[in-house]
């Protein structure tokens, strides 16, 4: 399992969430991970959560949609914006859920990934900005360091 560091930014008025990740992959797969449907549909989201729909329009202003089913059977749906590509470096996306249990349904956030490549693999850095309160701050820290635990065991397979 990779080394997790989350941080919370307390300096702001707005919750960000920061996640470092230590990846045991090249930056270029961890990026084609981040990026690829096929990928993404291998792994993406929390333990549990079987992502059924992942559309990827990968140029900047381009849409990206996807769907998780989770195992007690709900369905979550987000989608958004590229704003930034720069591969295998730095994604940049807004994040909107348009269908969760969250009350954050139409809320637009900002997602940042940066991939640094180290000796030992890909330094994973995510800033998720605009997060609504604490509390969201919080399920989505748990949902994403989720998710790169899944990623961790899809790029370790691969």
């Amino acid at each position: 399992m990779a080394e997790a560091v989350t941080t919370i930014d307390e300096a702001s008025d707005i919750p960000a969430l920061r996640i470092t990740r230590q990846m045991a992959a090249p930056r270029e797969a961890v990026f084609a991970a981040l990026t690829k449907p096929e990928a993404l549909m291998k792994w993406f989201g929390p333990d549990g959560a079987t992502t059924k729909v992942a559309d990827v329009d990968l140029r900047p202003g381009g849409r990206y949609r996807f769907e998780m089913h989770g195992s007690e059977g709900g369905i979550h749906s987000v989608g958004g914006v590229y704003r930034e590509i720069d591969p295998p470096a730095r994604l940049v996306f807004t994040w909107v859920w348009e269908q969760t249990h969250l009350d954050l349904v139409g809320r637009e956030t900002l997602v940042t990934i940066e991939l640094v490549q180290r000796e030992s693999g890909t330094e994973l850095t995510l800033i998720h900005e605009g997060l609504r309160d604490a509390e969201h701050r919080e399920q989505h820290g748990w949902g994403w360091n989720s998710g790169f635990d899944c990623l961790d065991t899809y790029l370790a397979a691969a």
